[in-house]
């Protein structure tokens, strides 16, 4: 049982996060650094014994880099052939010739969305980086914009829309229709797209931009592969996970052909996959960008590393657990659960962590909340979704891959991307509490 009062719960919160911004934006100093400081500092508030503090950084370490450790070298060992075979910018070529140089950042929280129905967020960003740069040098939009465009796009479906793990298991707890879920959760995820792009563009707009030389991107597009073979490499492995994802592979007894696409499908063999058709384009070198991938990447994990540390601590004030135990806070309806997955993305930074665990707390409440019918089930795991989106931070994996695959500055990050973050998840609410009333529920 959680013995943390709620003020001291939330001061350990605030606490980490100011000190994670004094100490890299202010003092410059190394973003694992100051996560781990951070992580010291809220255990400290929180008053866990030092032994459970360092127990909390290293199994948070430990959980977060097993789960994408492999995936984020396999994904920038891709992203550097990419970029040195020249394919990203013959794609970037490509895209800016249909879109214009001034809709790039929409063309990007476009293919965002689209990507992002079948594979993770971190997969997505990590498979499309390279692109993004690309198109980011070429159009003289700033970074900040490009990136935090196509991380909201990602980021809407990723958050809205079964098969993704959170959201799907919230179905399974709140025994809400699948089904409907996927139609209402891709739906609700335009406008929470388009409203992370406007956010992105707004708030990113007095941001420097990187004035790069373009003379050289130009001179290597000549000389780089053809769109096709610059695209397989991304399209491929997005194809695979996609058709692993929509196959059925629960099946008792699938076939020998969905037991290959089970296995090709994998995220990891995916981009393995997309890495060799990227190598036959690469006439040398090989040897040298390999190590230079797994170089990247390890600075990459350790960040990465740094962030699941912190959000373990911050998951010992166990904050959603203070409403559930105000039965009276349920009048608020609707909004009571997104406010529950809210409050847990905000502390642990998993926004799969936080829509699991808001559907256990939840999922008694529901006659309290007037949600137990059909439709009111399938609205309380949307608001959950919505809930999932705020506030991605200095504690979530996926800020740490959107900052370091784009090469973006902390302050920024939380300016606009964070923000942004915040803008669609009450956007998404609100389109889910306006769904209430057509479903009269």
């Amino acid at each position: 049982m959680n013995t943390i009062p709620l003020i001291q719960s939330m001061l350990g919160l605030l606490a980490g996060i100011a000190l994670i911004v004094l100490l890299t934006a202010r003092f410059r100093v190394h973003a694992f650094f100051a996560l781990l400081l951070a992580s010291v500092l809220t255990g400290i508030i929180l008053q866990l014994p030092v032994t459970e503090i360092l127990g909390s950084i290293k199994s948070g370490m430990g959980n977060i880099v097993g789960s994408l450790g492999l995936l984020i070298i396999l994904g920038t060992t891709l992203g550097l052939i990419l970029e040195h075979t020249g394919s990203t910018t013959v794609l970037a070529n490509y895209v800016l010739r249909r879109t214009g140089t001034g809709r790039s950042a929409l063309a990007m929280n476009i293919i965002g969305y689209l990507v992002g129905m079948p594979i993770f967020c971190d997969s997505g960003f990590i498979v499309l980086s390279g692109l993004n740069k690309a198109l980011a040098k070429r159009s003289g939009i700033s970074m900040i914009v490009m990136a935090s465009s196509l991380a909201t796009g990602l980021y809407a479906v990723h958050c809205l829309m079964p098969p993704h793990p959170g959201i799907t298991a919230a179905t399974g707890t709140i025994h809400a229709e699948t089904g409907r879920v996927m139609l209402y959760g891709l739906l609700i995820a335009i406008p929470a797209s388009a409203a992370g792009y406007l956010w992105s563009i707004f708030a990113g707009r007095r941001i420097a931009v990187d004035v790069s030389d373009t003379a050289d991107v130009a001179e290597e597009a000549r000389r780089g592969p053809s769109v096709l073979m610059s695209v397989l490499p991304i399209a491929v492995p997005v194809l695979l996970i996609a058709i692993r994802s929509l196959s059925g592979l629960e099946l008792t007894h699938p076939s020998p052909a969905l037991q290959v696409i089970s296995i090709l499908g994998i995220p990891e063999v995916a981009i393995s996959v997309g890495i060799l058709l990227a190598l036959s384009q690469l006439k040398n070198n090989m040897g040298a960008i390999l190590q230079e991938g797994a170089e990247k990447a390890a600075g990459i994990l350790v960040i990465i590393g740094g962030g699941g540390a912190f959000g373990a601590i911050l998951a010992k004030a166990d904050i959603g657990s203070h409403i559930a135990q105000n039965q009276s806070i349920a009048t608020l309806g609707l909004f009571l659960p997104f406010l529950i997955t809210a409050l847990l993305k905000t502390a642990q930074g998993s926004s799969t962590v936080a829509v699991i665990a808001a559907a256990a707390i939840v999922q008694p409440l529901l006659p309290v909340m007037g949600l137990d019918s059909a439709n009111g089930r399938i609205l309380c795991v949307l608001a959950m979704g919505a809930g999932s989106m705020m506030i991605s931070h200095t504690n979530d994996a996926y800020f740490w891959v959107i900052s370091k695959f784009s090469g973006l500055e902390i302050k920024d990050m939380l300016r606009v991307y964070s923000t942004g973050t915040v803008v669609m998840g009450l956007v998404s609410v609100g389109l889910v509490y306006l769904l209430s009333l057509v479903l009269a529920v």
